[in-house]
């Protein structure tokens, strides 16, 4: 595509050199740059991208969009634009041919739940014939085919590329997570989605949002940019969790029909006769004049919520909906979410993503269902994130599981011990000095709260989930909680039968 063609999708203020250029690629990162190559340079958070012109003509770069205009040059062409993160949303939508208006779109957003929703989501729909990407936390895919995840949700000309290849791939339909950075950083600007959901809002991301009412507007973007005069012809639709504090503003931000869903009261799709036991959850669905029961191999009454979504999803596309229940019930566990560790012993091991004070108290509670011993809980926070939530998640481990063991997630740059003190007062609040320990080497911590568990007991391993990785100072090593869990069982084990 020309550079003058391209341009002609975003507001620019100035331009100067030959527009006159065939354009190949669009990149915010000037390593991956090609000959032909459009840059577009940002100011970030730890690094500004308007450093890197010089490697990125270097490097092959045509041009280069700033928003700075101090780097304007007679070296290169340039674009003088206000915001870079939003030229590099509609160019990129432009390059590569608005493809969100070929395919059907889902996305799913809130605090908690998104990764399991979605996955089911997908599930019930290639279940019906239809042909699936999903662009998620813990990895993008298109039938079988996975596509490495960089980002929650991918910045603007990544995401678009990504659609193309779903396309390319005979997808009809894309079930992505949509986080309230991509939402704010308009990484997800001009994408056109058909149904968007909405699962809960609790405190997580205060360090980048501020408060609370930053947040959920973040999150309203995604509501409010649902409309009948998109590039498609099809309905669209707002799907709300009732039970949610929050789901009245959000219906206030959205002009297309909304599904409600729930469990404690009125709703659409509604379940009751809630029943959490080890193996799974239980419910009645009540729908329209409709009563059908419900029983899933997830467990855990977050999981009814996240049915619930993927439910009214599956009814809005006009799914039969025991077609859709049938789906639901054969699908066993989502990577990272309340996921079981099993290698034998007699004693329950999990490991779950919970990072958030509302998704470890749901996982706490959940584990008491059906756990009448003890609980240990492993669990830290992460560094250079929200320090407001670490006494208020030491204080929910505590209070909820009969013994802690304190230790680090993923530190970044912040020292272990800095992250811990800040844990361990409201741990405090709740729990006797030899009620817990803190244990900042993530692997001893879990290999200490296994040794200490006994028949009948659950060892929760909270905070990374489905990560493979631990992000330590600027280094990220492997590190994956289920593996470090089943070889301190291994050990575990054969230390008892020696015994």
């Amino acid at each position: 595509m020309k550079l003058e063609e391209l341009i002609k999708s975003t507001d620019i203020l100035a331009w100067e050199g030959c527009l006159n250029k065939t354009i190949t690629g669009i990149t915010y990162d000037s390593r991956q740059i090609t000959a032909g190559s459009l840059f577009v340079a940002i100011a970030g958070f730890t690094t500004d991208g308007h450093q890197y012109i010089n490697d990125a003509i270097s490097r092959g770069a045509v041009a280069v969009v700033i928003e700075n205009e101090n780097y304007k040059s007679t070296d290169y062409a340039w674009i003088h634009v206000e915001q870079s993160r939003i030229a590099l949303a509609d160019m990129s939508n432009t390059f590569y041919g608005y493809p969100s208006s070929h395919l059907n779109l889902i996305g799913v957003t809130g605090t908690n739940g998104k990764t399991t929703v979605t996955n089911l989501i997908t599930n019930i729909l290639e279940d019906a014939g239809h042909t699936a990407g999903l662009a998620g936390t813990i990895h993008n895919r298109i039938g079988k085919e996975i596509i490495p995840v960089h980002h929650t949700t991918p910045e603007a000309p990544d995401l678009q590329e990504l659609f193309v290849k779903f396309l390319d791939k005979g997808a009809n339909y894309a079930v992505m997570e949509v986080s309230s950075h991509a939402l704010e950083l308009e990484r997800v600007r001009g994408t056109e989605f058909d149904v968007a959901v909405y699962t809960n809002l609790t405190q997580d991301h205060l360090d980048f949002h501020g408060n609370m009412e930053n947040y959920l507007r973040a999150k309203g973007k995604l509501f409010s940019s649902l409309s009948t005069k998109g590039r498609k012809q099809r309905r669209k639709f707002a799907i709300l969790n009732k039970d949610d504090k929050y789901h009245h503003e959000l219906a206030e931000m959205t002009s297309v029909p909304i599904i409600t869903y729930g469990i404690k009261g009125p709703a659409d799709i509604k379940a009751e006769n809630v029943r959490v036991l080890p193996q799974g959850v239980q419910y009645e669905l009540h729908y329209t004049d409709q009563v059908i029961p419900v029983k899933l191999k997830l467990t855990g009454i977050f999981n009814v919520y996240n049915s619930l979504a993927a439910i009214a999803v599956g009814l809005v596309e006009g799914i039969e909906i025991k077609k859709i229940i049938k789906s639901l019930e054969r699908i066993p566990s989502i990577p990272g979410r309340f996921e079981k560790v099993e290698a034998g012993q007699d004693f329950t091991v999990i490991v779950d993503y919970s990072h958030t004070p509302d998704s470890l108290e749901n996982c706490l509670k959940t584990t008491r269902e059906f756990i009448k011993d003890r609980i240990i809980t492993v669990f830290g926070c992460g560094g250079d994130r929200d320090k407001k939530k670490r006494p208020i998640m030491g204080e929910i481990a505590g209070k909820l599981s009969d013994f802690c063991v304190v230790t680090s997630d993923n530190p970044r740059s912040e020292n272990p011990h800095e992250i811990i003190r800040g844990i361990v007062p409201g741990v405090n609040k709740v729990m006797g000095s030899h009620q817990y320990v803190t244990i900042a080497d993530r692997r001893d911590a879990i290999n200490y709260a296994i040794s200490k568990a006994s028949s009948g007991d659950a060892v929760i391993i909270a905070g990374k989930g489905h990560e493979d990785y631990q992000i330590i100072g600027d280094k990220v090593i492997h590190f994956d909680d289920k593996e470090v869990a089943r070889e301190a069982l291994a050990s575990l084990v054969q230390y008892r039968q020696v015994k």
